[in-house]
């Protein structure tokens, strides 16, 4: 494969995890080591910013500062939910092919890289052959990154490894706090977690379960209907027997219908998905209700995604390593891959770097396999507790200043503009 010569442009997409950034950084330092990659763009605000000819000089920033991209939340680059829809929008969604185009080659940019989940894969399958219809010579390449780990054909995804670790440490202390204050009357805790259909975030709550009393009692997920009469039941048999029941819901629990039990169809997403609140909301008060039980809910909300104090320094790794695999593969001539993360053993924990067709990835929901869940539905087994342990190890080391952390802040020097701002 002959050497392509150019400017690199990496942005972020999608809900932001405690280690996407980690995938910057990565995507950068290995960046650096071919001289045919000649400078290193950062998309603001995803491909939305990218279309507005957003974007600044990565290789201006500081080195440290790159590295500390690794202990760093949210999206330092600024994340977007923006879809390139052909179908529901093919006039907007042609020009803004033809925008991107014009900005690639008024840049010339060679290689791009989209850090983000399903939606983010399917813009970087769009461009993948777009660039091939133009005769645009160019490598674009996917990273993958989701805490709601439903991305097919990767183990696992950047980001998941955190919020499990997080969510379960969590659960662990809301329990203890719950069980001091449960009286012969008996309390319910309802703990709502991310995850939208698939149920990998609610089940990673399991991890708190070291003896078999232990909190959680319940999970609720997506891939199995809510049975309203069995959970009830349930609940009334864990708080006779231990004054106490610790209930974790995935935020898009589905009724035997198959509609999710919380979406709001009024309300819907950048992508046109329902928004997904207040499941635990509506079990508290149907607990409160047909039981007389005295409960409470609570949402973890953002502070599950973004929380770098207690992130999975696995994860972060492999996030940092995935990036630098999206820029070895695409210099090495690949284009139209995702970056997967392949699991060699699991006793001990190992795993590689894999690619996989971008046309694999795009719009594809993987679940929670039916033989990982107990046979009544309402807990993960030993099959996902093997799958997920191993991915909580390990401690970001965050640096403290007066007790609190220090994050990396980017200069963003802006590229300088060759097109007409975008109208």
């Amino acid at each position: 494969m002959p050497e392509l010569k150019g400017n690199l442009l990496v942005a972020q997409s999608g809900g932001p995890t405690a280690v996407i950034n980690a995938s910057v950084a990565g995507v950068v330092q290995e960046a650096k080591k071919y001289p045919a990659i000649q400078e290193i763009y950062g998309g603001l605000n995803g491909i939305l910013g990218v279309l507005k000819e957003q974007m600044i000089d990565l290789r201006a920033e500081k080195i440290e500062t790159i590295q500390a991209l690794k202990h760093t939340p949210a999206a330092a680059l600024g994340t977007c939910r923006y879809k390139i829809d052909f179908k529901k929008k093919p006039e907007q969604a042609a020009k803004d092919m033809e925008r991107l185009f014009e900005l690639f080659k008024a840049h010339n940019i060679r290689y791009f890289f989209y850090i983000g989940g399903n939606d983010s894969q399917d813009t970087a399958h769009k461009l993948h052959l777009e660039s091939k219809k133009r005769g645009h010579d160019m490598r674009i390449i996917g990273v993958p990154k989701t805490i709601d780990n439903d991305l097919p054909h990767t183990d696992h995804c950047p980001g998941f490894g955190s919020v499990a670790k997080y969510n379960a440490c969590t659960v662990m202390e809301v329990a203890t706090d719950v069980s001091s204050m449960a009286t012969d009357d008996g309390a319910c805790c309802i703990i709502e977690v991310m995850g939208r259909g698939a149920g990998w975030i609610a089940a990673s709550s399991i991890l708190a379960k070291r003896k078999p009393n232990d909190a959680p009692h319940i999970v609720l997920l997506p891939e199995i209907a809510f049975d309203e009469e069995k959970f009830l039941a349930k609940v009334r048999e864990t708080v006779e027997r231990l004054r106490y029941c610790i209930v974790i819901v995935g935020e898009g629990l589905r009724k035997p219908d198959g509609t999710e039990f919380s979406a709001d169809k009024s309300r819907l997403d950048a992508f046109g998905h329902p928004v997904l609140s207040g499941a635990g909301e509506l079990l508290e008060e149907l607990i409160h209700g047909k039981l007389g039980t005295k409960t409470r809910s609570v949402k973890l909300g953002y502070a599950q995604r973004c929380a770098e104090h207690f992130a999975s320094e696995t994860d972060s790794q492999e996030a940092a390593a995935c990036g630098a695999a999206a820029v070895r593969a695409a210099v090495e001539g690949n284009s139209g891959f995702m970056v997967k993360i392949v699991r060699v053993s699991a006793q001990p924990y190992k795993w590689t770097t894999g690619l996989q067709p971008l046309g694999d990835i795009a719009n594809v929901e993987h679940l929670i396999p039916r033989d990982w869940i107990s046979e009544d539905g309402f807990l993960p087994n030993e099959k996902f507790v093997e799958y997920a342990r191993p991915l909580l190890e390990g401690e970001v080391k965050v640096p403290m200043e007066n007790g609190l952390p220090v994050f990396a802040v980017l200069d963003k020097k802006r590229i300088e503009r060759k097109l007409q701002r975008r109208g």
